[in-house]
């Protein structure tokens, strides 16, 4: 009889699952109350870069005079770009949808508990069905976190999910907070024509990051006239008027049109009934092991709910780890548990970030001998031709063997380039794999041999 899998949440993490588990031999049913393809993916990460991408293009209509080309103006049309993310997100989710049916997986829309260990119950438009489960799978995502401090309006005062696009271009966006997010959308508003003040809680941008690179972007957020208030953490959002006053705790106080607040997360989980099967938590996450069952070894938790890095490459994997596991598939050679140092990841700021495995300053401060080169890519002829020479290739690697390590990127494309290290980092590949390639001329990924030689 095939495994039953009844599968919480239609996320990366969810869906991976479910079309794996499905190609394995399960009965698979997901259950997603919001957006097929995850409210944390369509609603946050998507558009969030394809709003990069349009202030990156008007960015770039700013430089054109540089590049032999007559100055071009454009202003932000935010309807059309509203219909532009909504045309995104319609497609991306019609194409889950059609995977997902491809693979057979009773995809139900609506709320689902979890009423004992082996038993979830789904709530839609169709009635209240229970379903039985062999195993069952938690991936319910998470929302953004607001503090008490703070009153959302969804108008003035907002989270990144009514920022997508927001009703008018902020004269002056305040953004509170200075992680991934918080960057992104520093930069997204200064591109598409607002100013922009940065609170920041720590003494650098992007706190537990290379202070190199973080460096690097803080240098060109001032060169923009970002203002930046560092080491001020905000204890307060009001509105006057049509103004919104940001107070902070050493008594700075920014003015702007606008707030937003980005502040971190919050898993999804207390509306799922975990107690109901024992499942433990903390501070709402699942604690997961290296399989990512919980404490219930046939509950299975993945994505943001995990607690492990939030990303959606991260989810989708785990997703694609826990089928194999509930479905005994794990005497393929091929299997590799997740190794979480290893994952890259991207800030899409302009320069764009990236980085993977160990970082310098991690090494340095366990005191692990490492080799670090850095090539800039001010001596890159695709940058200069490119008329953007900002950043840098930084590897470390292991100075006895020359196993690549960790790298960082900090340039246009970082988050395409980064891959290369990626998979250096993964299969233990060294500076000499690297640089006895033949990549092609002239590109930024020459950068990568040099710093590599």
């Amino acid at each position: 009889m095939p495994k039953r899998i009844v599968i919480i949440g239609g996320g990366p993490a969810g869906n991976s699952c479910a079309t794996n588990a499905a190609r394995l031999g399960a009965e698979v049913v997901l259950v997603e109350r919001d957006v097929i393809g995850g409210a944390a993916h369509l609603h946050d990460c998507i558009p969030s870069k394809a709003m990069i991408a349009t202030g990156n293009a008007r960015q770039f209509l700013r430089r054109v005079m540089r590049m032999g080309l007559a100055e071009v103006g454009s202003d932000v049309d935010l309807e059309a770009l509203g219909e532009r993310l909504r045309t995104i997100e319609g497609r991306l989710e019609a194409q889950t949808r059609t995977l997902l049916a491809s693979q057979r997986v009773d995809l139900i829309h609506g709320e689902a508990t979890i009423v004992d260990a082996h038993t979830v119950r789904s709530e839609s438009t169709a009635g209240v069905t229970d379903h039985e489960a062999d195993m069952i799978v938690l991936a319910a995502g998470s929302r953004p976190r607001i503090p008490d401090w703070a009153e959302i309006d969804g108008d003035r005062v907002m989270t990144t999910r009514d920022a997508y696009p927001p009703n008018t271009v902020p004269s002056h966006a305040i953004v509170i907070g200075s992680g991934v997010t918080g960057v992104e959308f520093v930069h997204l508003f200064e591109s598409i024509g607002s100013e922009v003040t940065l609170v920041v809680s720590r003494q650098q941008v992007l706190p537990g990051k290379d202070p190199e690179v973080a460096a690097v972007l803080e240098e060109d957020f001032l060169r923009r006239g970002i203002r930046l208030f560092k080491g001020a953490r905000a204890t307060a959002v009001e509105r006057e008027g049509d103004d919104v006053v940001v107070q902070c705790n050493d008594g700075r106080v920014a003015r702007g049109s606008h707030a937003l607040l980005a502040v971190g997360s919050i898993p999804n989980s207390e509306t799922l009934g975990l107690e109901n099967a024992g499942v433990e938590t903390d501070q709402g996450y699942v604690p997961v092991d290296m399989n990512l069952r919980s404490n219930v070894p046939h509950i299975y938790a993945a994505g943001d709910l995990s607690g492990r890095l939030p990303l959606s490459s991260v989810a989708t994997m785990q997703g694609r780890k826990i089928a194999e596991h509930a479905m005994g598939a794990l005497r393929r050679e091929h299997h590799r548990l997740i190794d979480y140092d290893k994952a890259a990841s991207a800030i899409f700021t302009e320069p764009e970030i990236a980085d993977v495995g160990l970082a310098e300053a991690d090494a340095f401060s366990e005191g692990r001998k490492v080799r670090v080169t850095k090539v800039p890519f001010a001596a890159s002829a695709k940058a200069m031709i490119n008329d953007d020479s900002r950043g840098f290739v930084k590897i470390v690697s292991d100075p006895a063997t020359g196993v690549v390590l960790g790298g960082s990127i900090v340039g246009r494309h970082a988050a395409e380039l980064i891959s290369v290290l990626a998979i250096a980092v993964t299969n233990g590949l060294t500076v000499s794999d690297i640089h006895e390639s033949l990549l092609v001329h002239p590109t930024l990924s020459e950068a990568l041999s040099d710093a590599a030689e």
